[in-house]
């Protein structure tokens, strides 16, 4: 536990050192400016979008961002003769991602609760940002190990962004009315990342939250082995280079 602790310290502090924390705040500042210029005052189906976006391609970027600079400072190669578990590694890590994630919700909701009308459930948005952001997280570690350099897993990003995100952005905001495109959608854990967020207004039906926060939770864990699993042969391959 202190080991986790201590990694999640320097995590948050590698973020602020790289410039992501300030990144992440200039992205919040365009959500914010947004927001200002939309001409309603109840935001409250404009957060739940706006939360889904950070959640999924945010918490990929940020991993991806970060392994690639320690890729290039040598971190990594340390990782090999430090008495530090991969889980704590992997973990903190993670968890540092859904930091920023939750900052971000902070700030966009405080916005909303001052200068705008949100009726959302903060501690149920709150959890849902935790699970997605998580899930999120290790796929941005697959797609790391999976690529050589920060660029090509920006594309795999890209592609993840169309096949999955897009469709179900599209379906949120009523561009897509189809009751059997509906259906197809609960393939992708993007859809039970849009439920859950969408579930905190209030009005889902009870067996889709149920359905999504299952869908969520059994995801992440088969994603966790998997990436601890492939975390071994990323961390042999950089330190034999």
């Amino acid at each position: 536990m202190n080991s986790f602790v201590t990694l999640l310290y320097g995590e948050l502090q590698r973020m602020r050192k790289y410039n992501i924390f300030t990144a992440a705040i200039l992205v919040d500042l365009l959500w914010i400016g947004v927001l200002y210029f939309v001409k309603v005052e109840d935001i409250t189906s404009l957060i739940p979008i706006i939360v889904y976006i950070d959640a999924t391609a945010m918490s990929m970027v940020l991993v991806g961002a970060t392994l690639f600079y320690e890729k290039q400072e040598g971190t990594i190669r340390t990782f090999l003769v430090c008495p530090i578990s991969k889980s704590d590694y992997i973990l903190a890590k993670t968890f540092a991602n859904i930091t920023s994630n939750l900052i971000t919700l902070l700030i966009i909701y405080a916005y909303g609760k001052i200068f705008k009308e949100v009726n959302l459930n903060l501690l149920g948005l709150i959890g849902s940002v935790i699970l997605i952001a998580f899930f999120h997280s290790l796929v941005g570690f697959l797609m790391t190990f999976n690529t050589k350099d920060f660029t090509e897993m920006l594309m795999d990003m890209m592609k993840y962004t169309f096949i999955f995100t897009i469709p179900v952005l599209l379906e949120q905001v009523g561009f897509i009315k189809n009751e059997i495109v509906d259906k197809i959608l609960f393939i992708a854990p993007t859809k039970s990342a849009a439920i859950l967020l969408e579930s905190t207004a209030g009005g889902v039906e009870v067996w889709r939250t149920l359905f999504a926060l299952v869908y969520l939770i059994m995801a992440s864990i088969a994603l966790y082995y998997m990436v601890l699993k492939k975390f071994d042969e990323f961390q042999v391959k950089e330190g034999g280079e």
